[in-house]
């Protein structure tokens, strides 16, 4: 009996086999191309334009360097990267996920550890800055729902934490076009390489 495929061809000419995946077939630009274009709360946002996982992520590294001003830079390259697997198995809202099960993660996993082994990273990364970017993404997850997915703040304090105000200040949610979302989300990742000395 034939196997299903378990590849995607990417726009760069790389084929990731979803259930083995490798550094030399991760590219940034098919990253980057990949999660501007999914949308976070399964599209239901208001706006003109959808709230990407690549505008998500450029939020959450924002809120890390809040939470972690003194973290060295890798970790605000994982904390970019941090849904970065997106790409290509999209965006499940946390109730999918429950359902879906163990299965959902164990993927999640395998190609976050490709990811982070392709730009620097350690394959897993330490408890305490896992934490830290759990943190960054849930006040992100708190903000996107009471600022454009229709949530209360009781609600949104209830779902996901009452955030301290002074790590949002000066924060917003942005709405942008994809392909500037993808420019931005490029941009910060080379930022942080050059800094990272890769």
């Amino acid at each position: 009996m034939k196997q299903p495929r378990a590849w995607q061809r990417m726009l760069s000419g790389r084929r990731l086999d979803l259930l083995d995946p490798t550094p030399l077939d991760i590219e940034i630009e098919d990253i980057a191309h990949g999660l501007a274009f999914v949308a976070r709360w399964n599209g239901q946002t208001m706006g003109d334009f959808a709230y990407s996982v690549a505008e998500h992520s450029l939020l959450v590294e924002a809120l890390f360097v809040r939470i972690a001003p003194s973290a060295p830079i890798r970790w605000r390259m994982a904390a970019l990267l941090h849904d970065a697997p997106e790409y290509v198995i999209g965006d499940m809202i946390s109730p999918v996920k429950a359902a879906v099960g163990p299965g959902y993660g164990a993927l999640d996993d395998r190609l976050t550890a490709a990811i982070h082994l392709r730009f620097g990273l350690p394959a897993t990364i330490p408890a305490l800055i896992k934490r830290q970017i759990k943190k960054a993404d849930k006040i992100s997850a708190w903000m996107e729902a009471t600022e454009i997915a229709g949530f209360s703040h009781p609600e949104a304090d209830k779902l996901f934490g009452k955030p301290d105000r002074t790590v949002l200040k000066g924060l917003t949610i942005t709405l942008r076009a994809a392909v500037e979302v993808r420019t931005a989300f490029t941009a910060r990742h080379a930022s942080l390489l050059a800094e990272m000395g890769q």
